[in-house]
């Protein structure tokens, strides 16, 4: 299916992230699937959103949720078929809804066609299509190498006698990106899912995707702050993290999805110091769309000085690549409860999804973020997050930002699934469902979208420079600006109340605000704890 070119249309776009498991089930076994994704469309287009970020969906064993593929190009029959997938694109698109997929080039599934027939031998025509070496003289595995899932990347295959590299789960082994054949079939993949209509992938853990051929062992970091309870993390991931041949291949994968038109390409980067590969990633027309990594997913608190830090690390420069943003995923707590400390919790989701509106970059929204829902509970015996099973209780796991999306608060399981649940309903999101906030203009629904609608209304908030303006020092400000629209952006994420008013920009229009006097249009003077505003800056 080839697509109009358009200009650039992801520059700037809020990107909705489902989790097809905890969506909604329309068949009433307990998991979600792509029916009720399709079903749901209607609300998404409604939030004021651009498109969706769909999780895999692929054909897989499920050690780790569909991120084992075992077939790149079907659908797992728990999610529905690739008829299903077609329909959901053609109600998208008939939403004007953009859809993204998740690619996960990095690693299979150790079910894999292509892995099985690997392993048989070390001369077969898929033999070097894996990460494959022999043992040290002692038996140890090549290297020193941490997985990212706690113990050793190597795995020993007894069938070929050698160690497999698996950078996650040891049933999710490493491809060998600097395979050529490799390279052909990964793009090959992308292809299939272009000719079905999709807009964007978003490549998952794509740093991961080479690894050092010399086998070097990773150096131990020196700061033992940094020492976390994953070995992987007490290590400098500098040969089997970030190759510098991994942009070449992105700019293969580039070349690819531009003989279907404008199609947005996502970077997903990990690791101590992502934003130098990021850019990387993303520097020159030839490269991806952008990238996002964990700086804001891992933020402990959202601290004024903090956040002006993340946003000077992209400032704008020529050739310089275009950030995506992220407070929630899958794969972490979320945001909710990770930063909302203290009682007024709604209003803090409220500041929360202000000032992820007016970042400069794509935006993405995780499920039940315009909610506000807060971390699932999920008691240990109903975890099925294989990292939060091998590292309870230091770790929440991921289990519980992936609890069933609450579409009602009075029907059973929150309106998911008349069947028994993958993931137990937590009553605390059953409170917030979207039945609940839908017709309350005050809910942090309502909010959500008056943020997005702003949003769409003012290109300066999409596609604008950012420029950060002198403030008090626990004031967030920031100006966003074209060459005809100046809106000024100030956040008091502190906890007291501040007195400030900008001297240049007294004449302003207030166009969307939290915690102030909404009665008013000029500037305010004092700004409460965790309160904000958008104004329009006149002349």
């Amino acid at each position: 299916m080839q697509k109009v070119q358009s200009d650039q249309w992801w520059r700037g776009a809020t990107i909705y992230q489902i989790y097809p498991r905890s969506f909604s089930d329309s068949n009433n076994d307990g998991v979600g699937d792509l029916r009720g994704i399709t079903r749901k469309l209607d609300y998404i287009a409604e939030l004021g959103v651009d498109g969706i970020w769909i999780s895999p969906f692929f054909t897989s064993p499920m050690h780790d949720f569909g991120y084992d593929v075992s077939d790149y190009c079907d659908v797992d029959p728990i999610f529905g078929s690739l008829e299903d997938f077609d329909d959901l694109v053609a109600k998208a698109h008939q939403l004007d809804l953009r859809v993204i997929i998740d690619q996960v080039y990095s690693h299979t599934s150790s079910e894999h066609p292509w892995f099985q027939e690997s392993r048989t031998s070390k001369t077969g025509t898929k033999s070097d299509w894996y990460v494959w070496a022999d043992a040290k003289p002692d038996g140890t595995p090549p290297t020193n190498w941490q997985s990212n899932f706690s113990g050793p990347a190597w795995t020993w295959d007894n069938r070929r006698k050698q160690y497999y590299l698996h950078n996650f789960l040891s049933t999710q082994p490493d491809l060998n990106l600097h395979n050529p054949e490799v390279q052909d079939a990964i793009l090959d993949v992308a292809r299939f899912w272009l000719n079905r209509g999709v807009d964007g992938f978003r490549l998952d853990a794509i740093n991961h995707a080479m690894h050092d051929e010399s086998l070097r062992d990773n150096p131990a970091v020196e700061n033992t702050d940094l020492l976390a309870s994953r070995p992987f993390m007490m290590q400098e991931q500098r040969y089997n993290l970030s190759h510098p041949g991994v942009p070449e291949f992105l700019k293969k994968v580039r070349e690819t999805t531009n003989s279907y038109g404008d199609i947005f390409t996502v970077a997903e980067v990990g690791g101590m110091n992502p934003v130098p590969v990021m850019k990387s990633y993303t520097k020159g027309s030839d490269a991806l769309s952008s990238a996002y990594s964990f700086e804001f997913l891992g933020l402990p608190e959202p601290i004024a000085g903090a956040v002006k830090s993340l946003l000077q690390l992209w400032p704008g420069e020529p050739d310089e690549g275009w950030p995506s943003w992220a407070f929630s995923n899958h794969d972490v707590p979320r945001v909710a409860s990770r930063w909302g400390k203290g009682e007024k919790t709604a209003e803090q989701s409220k500041l929360y999804l202000l000032l992820l509106s007016c970042l400069r970059g794509n935006l993405f929204i995780y499920q039940g973020e315009e909610l506000g829902l807060p971390q699932g509970e999920v008691p240990f015996e109903a975890l099925q997050d294989p990292e939060a099973i091998a590292n309870w209780p230091d770790t929440l796991g991921r289990d519980g930002s992936r609890t069933p999306f609450p579409w009602n608060s009075s029907t059973l399981n929150a309106g998911f699934s008349e069947s028994s649940t993958w993931l137990p309903v937590d009553a605390a999101q059953r409170a917030m469902s979207v039945e609940t906030q839908l017709d309350q203009s005050n809910s942090i629904l309502s909010f959500f979208k008056r943020s997005m609608s702003i949003r769409r209304q003012y290109e300066a908030l999409r596609r604008g420079a950012l420029e950060l303006v002198e403030a008090p020092e626990q004031l967030l400000a920031f100006v966003r600006k074209t060459e005809q629209q100046q809106l000024l952006c100030v956040f008091n994420l502190s906890g007291e109340s501040i007195e400030w008013e900008p001297r240049e920009l007294e004449k302003g229009r207030r166009l969307h605000s939290l915690g102030v006097n909404e009665s008013m249009e000029t500037i305010p003077r004092v700004l409460p704890p965790q309160s904000g505003y958008i104004s329009l800056l006149e002349d």
